[in-house]
Parts: C-alpha cells; structure tokens; sequence
C-alpha cells in the first residue's frame, strides 16, 4: 500500500503540481486556505433579514424600557408593596416608560406643544443634521463589510476628512461654490488616504483590518489634537485648541433656512446612499467588491485582484467616511475641534449593521440612531431619564443584530434555508376508517 507524499508548499490557490513518479501527473490539486471565521460571521449578520433586523429593535426597545421602569422612583417606591398591591407598581412602571419614550419622540420628530409649526418639526430637522455623518459612514463601513472587510476605523477617517475640509476651509481663499467643492474634495481624499493605509496593509502584508483600523483610529485622535495646538489648524487670536470658524464660502448651505441647522450635508448623504447603490449593483467594480466578499478563493480563480480589491474598499469607504466629518465642520459645527468625530465613527458600525450594509437600509438606520441622538437629550431634560439608556439601547442592537439566532430563538422564527414540516394530509380511506 503506497502512500502519497505531501504537497510543496505553494500560494493559497494556487494550482500546485505533484511530486513526479507518484502516478497522478495529470492531476492538479488546488491548495486553499480555510475562510476566516469573522468572514462567515459577517456574512450570516448581513444575511439576515428584515424581519430579524426590525425585531432586534424592538427588542432593545423592550428591554431598554425594563431598564428605565427599574431606575424610576415612583417604580421603586411601588415595588415596595407589590404582593399587596401590584397594580401600582405595573401603572408606575408604564407611566415611567411610556413618558420616556414620547419625551425622545417629541425631541427626535415632531413636539406638537410647540407655538409654531417651524418648531414643531425642528427636531425632525435636528435628527437629519445628526444622521449625516452616520448615514456617510455607514455606507462606507457597509461597502467593507459586504467585500469581507470589518472596517472599523470610520473614527479617524472621519477625523481625517474634518481636518482636510478645515484646512482648505481656512486657508485657501476661493469662490463660494468652488471653495466649498474643494473642501469637500479634501476631505473625500484625506480619508481615503487614511483607510488606505490599513487597505495597503492588509493586501501587502496580511495585516488584519481590525487591528490596523483600531490602531488609526488613535493615531487620528492624537493627531488632531496636535495640529489644534500649531498654526496649521489653530485660531490665532485663542488659547484654546479650536480652529478658526469656517468662512461663509466654504459653508454648506442651509436647507430650509436660518433657523434650522440642516444643511446640504444631508443631501450629499442622500446622494452618496444613490451612488453606493449604482456601485454595489450594477457596476464592475462593485461587482469584484461583492465577489470578493462572498469567496475570495473563488474571485482569485476568476481572474480578480484580491489585493487591489482590498485597497479600493478601504479607500472607497474611506472617503465616504472623510466626506461625513467634511459635514461636521462645514455644515453642523462650523468649526473644529478634537471632539469633531464623537462617536459617529463606532455609532456608524451599528448603522451599517442594521442597515445590513445596503444603501437603503443604512440610510434609515442612520435616521433612527440620529433620532435617538437628538431626542436623548429631551428625554433626558423632560422625564429625568438618564441620557446613558439611549447608549443602553444602541448596544443593545449591537448585541442583537450581531447574534440573528437569539433574536430567532426569541421569536421563534425559522432558521433561513430551512422550513418546517407539515404532517402529510389524510386520504379519504384514511378519514373514511
């Protein structure tokens, strides 16, 4: 009984002839290397469907409002006597919750106690001034996500595309409509630049995305609070690490007015959603991102660059990042600082995620997550509810959407790809007996 001797090392997937004199001369063997487990786990969250994704919702929801029932005093005092009366505790319980949530409402979408109805709907327009970074960020995060990529450093991409809008902002003098293009080129190119590294990285060397996104992220932090302190981003005339405020001309325009922060940013958003559309579906490069996602062996045997693909999803989703902080100092803020990213950059992951990486679901993702930042703070202000359970409610989804089968188990939803089966219909002897 003969035994084949081992293979010759070779490149993953490449076609490696065996050893002479074994007697399978005319037989390649394709030596592959085993899928990366954050693939299949990024692939099966993305997967899932929107039934699952709205459940997840609602479930943070749900348990989001046990939190605030359980941190009420009038809850608390009621739950004192409960075996002797529970209907207290479970009214206060409700009125707790209940006041919570319509206090976020009337801060997130419409507060019909306003005089006007301009301020009525100006928390409308507050939630879509908070989405557009988030949505921008999200889209790009969802391009990596559907290649295969967990791209996590839309922080310091953001950060980066603040700075290169701020600098052309400030120092270069230009017509309003140019200088205002040209700040947002700035910033799409500076945070390319800064996602292509890990993009490089990842192709040239093997370097997981995760780790060198992280490791940018603190660089960029680092990095602007630097330059906030020399005369590159400095306002001269303060002692204070801010810039000097965005001239007129590199502004986005207001979208309904003076009286509202919203501005064009939100429809660059809506735009750049289109785009990643056009791009993701019906476009050859997008074709090669999805392929690469979806079996990188496979995609490499086509005949498609595995490791360009790399660079151009982390440069892509870069930009897009770059162009959400572009909206930052030239549209909300009007002016830079350290804090300019927040936490838009690790909020846009969830968005992306709930969004399941496609362009129309990440733009309504992005609305809700802007919604429960804006009404936060009225729920907050009005009830007395502490600020922390609209972050409770975000890692929540986060939790949820990142395991489908506990939300299925929850619910008791079918597995996908299986159906349940049904008992075969009795025939007429059979009933008949």
């Amino acid at each position: 009984m003969s035994t084949t001797p081992p293979l010759p090392d070779g490149a993953p997937g490449e076609h490696v002839p065996p050893p002479a004199g074994t007697g399978t001369d005319a037989v390649t063997t394709t030596k592959e290397q085993p899928e990366p487990r954050s693939s299949s786990v990024l692939r099966e969250i993305l997967s899932s469907g929107w039934l699952v994704t709205v459940l997840a919702v609602v479930l943070a929801l749900v348990l989001s409002g046990v939190l605030i029932a359980a941190a009420d005093e009038e809850v608390q005092k009621a739950a004192g006597y409960f075996f002797s009366k529970p209907t207290d505790t479970l009214t206060a319980a409700w009125d707790a919750v209940s006041s919570a949530y319509v206090a976020l409402f009337h801060g997130a979408v419409y507060d019909p106690s306003k005089d006007t109805f301009a301020a009525s709907i100006k928390p409308l327009t507050e939630t879509m001034t908070t989405s557009v970074p988030l949505i921008l960020a999200g889209l790009g995060l969802g391009i990596g996500f559907r290649a295969g990529l967990f791209n996590i450093g839309a922080q310091g991409q953001i950060i980066l595309g603040a700075v290169g809008a701020g600098w052309v902002a400030f120092h270069l003098d230009l017509p309003p409509v140019l200088h205002l293009l040209v700040a947002m080129l700035a910033a799409a190119v500076a945070g390319g630049l800064w996602a292509g590294i890990a993009g490089f990285l990842k192709a040239r060397t093997g370097a997981h995305e995760v780790i060198t996104t992280i490791m940018l992220n603190n660089i960029a932090v680092y990095l602007v609070a630097y330059l906030l302190t020399t005369s590159v981003l400095k306002n001269p005339g303060s002692t204070n690490p801010i810039s000097p405020p965005v001239p007129e001309s590199a502004q986005y325009p207001a979208l309904l007015g003076g009286q509202f922060r919203l501005h064009w940013g939100f429809v660059v958003a809506v735009l750049a959603a289109v785009f990643v559309w056009w791009l993701m579906s019906r476009s050859t490069i997008g074709f090669k991102f999805r392929a690469v996602g979806s079996n990188l062996h496979a995609a490499r045997t086509a005949g498609i660059s595995v490791n360009a693909s790399f660079v151009w999803v982390m440069v892509v989703a870069g930009a897009l990042a770059g162009l959400g902080g572009s909206a930052q100092v030239l549209g909300t803020d009007k002016v830079l600082t350290a804090d300019v990213a927040a936490s838009f950059g690790f909020d846009a992951i969830t968005v992306a995620l709930l969004g399941r990486s496609k362009p129309l679901g990440t733009f309504f993702a992005g609305l809700l997550f802007g919604a429960l930042r804006a009404g936060g703070f009225a729920m907050q202000a009005r009830t007395g509810t502490p600020i922390d359970v609209v972050l409770v409610v975000q890692s929540l989804v986060v939790l949820f959407i990142a395991a489908p089968p506990l939300v299925r188990a929850v619910f008791h939803l079918p597995t996908p790809g299986t159906r349940r089966e049904r008992a075969p219909r009795p025939t007429t002897k059979e009933v008949a007996a």
